[in-house]
């Protein structure tokens, strides 16, 4: 393959070219939902079985009904099996990010005084299940394990489970399972695909049926859970991986495409684009891209060129700062990092992102793993609507009221008169004379 990086020039090209940089791999979904209607249907109807077949058939793992469920013993065994470094980043990384989680936590209660005698307020409570979704196909990600799984363990969800895809051998990845032994978790399935959403979204002999599902995926995963919304949360919109560099002329294009290739490594289905109003960034960035290839390993520097030489990743030459951060914010990408004289400043001007990164000591890499908020982020331009996933998406919030005696009349009056025009007479009632001579008794 060729290792052409095509630099898009803002400037020249037409709203169609524009809008067609903005395009996602899951923006159309359609042949996915086509692909993983019957498996969901299959999981239904047949539980377990159809798991583990659809787990053979997808991921040639070697698994079977009575086997999806990880033992006990194994998660003991996990973290003495890797490497003490390993285990060392797990422990400080996973410090790092229920610091920030439990620091994020919200009062469990709280109400204030809105009119004399009137309290209102909000009583906050955990969900009582969640699954963790943890992608395994295009390697091993015991960071999304801690991702997802620290914070609802920081809500005090009562039931956390792990689904994740086996390996070739059937087992789910080492550093996976260490993950929960350390945080905490003893349920972890080897289930993953439409196959595992569709088992914690209906329940099987083995697999329980979970309130809510997080964690990023791919397509297919994405599109198990836009068929699935009516009998699972499915939780913040995370599909393949996305990122924007956004560069202005003081920064060295070897950096800028350093950078760039962080999040396109993760699979051809990523998106990535280094936005810069600099021509000499984006040539030195293009021209600096196959040498940082050179010193990969041949599949992610694979992945990584398909994506920035493919239509959704590469370079966007704006004609000025201010259509360079245009761009951004319309894209609404998961990540951006900020290489410029004042990432602070800039930062400001950006309505629509998962997670923004200030300056050249924060690459993606840090954010991923060991900075502490969550890396779990909307993708696909959710970031115009969705946030990062939070201990917020593992609480949920009940209102509280209480009006006193003295507080009542005031708002039964005008509470009366909206309820009458409205056209409820035993809403009106309820607030009427009646209960006043009901309440003297």
């Amino acid at each position: 393959m060729s290792d052409a990086i095509r630099i898009h020039d803002l400037s020249t090209l037409s709203a169609a070219g524009r809008h067609a940089l903005l395009a996602r791999t899951e923006a159309d979904l359609g042949p996915f939902l086509d692909a993983v209607r019957p498996i969901v249907a299959a999981v239904k109807a047949e539980g377990d079985e159809a798991v583990a077949r659809f787990t053979r058939d997808f991921d040639k793992a070697t698994v079977s009904a009575d086997s999806l469920r990880v033992s006990q013993a194994a998660l003991d065994a996990a973290p003495g099996l890797l490497e003490p470094e390993v285990m060392a980043a797990i422990d400080f990384a996973a410090d790092s990010i229920r610091r920030f989680h439990e620091a994020q936590l919200p009062e469990e209660m709280w109400w204030k005084e809105v009119r004399p005698g009137v309290f209102a307020g909000d009583r906050i409570r955990p969900i009582p299940s969640v699954a963790c979704y943890v992608p395994r196909g295009k390697g091993a990600f015991p960071s999304v394990a801690m991702m997802t799984t620290i914070p609802a363990l920081a809500a005090k969800v009562p039931n956390v489970v792990i689904i994740t895809p086996p390996g070739p051998d059937g087992q789910v990845d080492t550093a996976t399972l260490a993950v929960a032994k350390r945080v905490g978790v003893t349920q972890v399935f080897a289930a993953g695909g439409a196959q595992g959403v569709a088992a914690v979204a209906y329940g099987t002999a083995t697999i329980p049926k979970c309130d809510k599902i997080v964690g990023p995926g791919s397509p297919y995963v994405v599109a198990a859970k836009r068929l699935l919304a009516d009998a699972i949360d499915t939780g913040t919109p995370a599909g393949p991986s996305e990122s924007i560099i956004l560069a202005d002329d003081s920064v060295d294009g070897a950096l800028a495409a350093l950078d760039l290739i962080i999040e396109s490594e993760h699979g051809p289905d990523s998106s990535a684009w280094l936005v810069t109003d600099s021509r000499r960034v984006a040539e030195q960035a293009a021209a600096a891209l196959p040498g940082h290839w050179a010193e990969m390993s041949a599949g992610r520097a694979g992945f990584s060129r398909t994506v920035l030489t493919g239509p959704r990743g590469g370079i966007v030459l704006a004609p000025d700062w201010d259509a360079a951060i245009g761009f951004v914010n319309d894209y609404a990408p998961e990540h951006l990092q900020i290489l410029s004289r004042d990432a602070f400043a800039d930062a400001a001007r950006i309505d629509h992102a998962g997670e923004i990164l200030l300056g050249p000591h924060t690459p993606v890499t840090i954010g991923n793993f060991v900075l502490g908020p969550n890396a779990v982020l909307p993708t696909g331009g959710h970031a115009r609507t969705a946030s990062p996933l939070s201990v917020f998406d593992f609480l949920k919030r009940t209102s509280i009221g209480y009006v006193s005696a003295a507080g009542y009349p005031a708002l039964a009056e005008q509470a009366r008169t909206l309820a009458t025009y409205e056209g409820f007479d035993g809403h009106a009632r309820a607030v009427s004379e009646v209960r006043d001579r009901l309440l003297k008794r």
